[in-house]
């Protein structure tokens, strides 16, 4: 079970550029698009995704089986923004610590 791993996140997340901010912008449907991107990612089974954060993992399969209450929560868009930044740092943070204990 290989992917997704951090690279599949870094390589969607490149495309968008810095979203540790993201919170405070303003919505459009290109997050839009990246919130599904990243519930998919993210529902899917793999090594990385077993480590992340139970929330992020139990969101995006929520969300994608049409639960009521996460898909109401998440159609605000400061809410999905949220989220999106919350793994944006957190995936960060990750890259960085094992690029720090595996330098190439």
């Amino acid at each position: 079970m290989p992917t997704p791993d951090i690279s599949d996140y870094t390589a969607l997340f490149t495309r968008y550029g810095n979203l540790s901010d993201i919170y405070m912008g303003p919505d459009d449907e290109r997050f839009r698009l990246l919130f599904e991107q990243v519930c998919h990612l993210l529902s899917q089974p793999s090594s990385f995704n077993q480590h992340l954060p139970d929330g992020f993992v139990r969101t995006a399969k929520n969300y994608l089986a049409g639960d009521p209450r996460t898909v109401t929560h998440m159609r605000t868009p400061e809410n999905r923004h949220f989220m999106l930044s919350d793994l944006f740092d957190y995936v960060e943070l990750k890259r960085r610590i094992d690029s720090r204990r595996h330098p190439h």
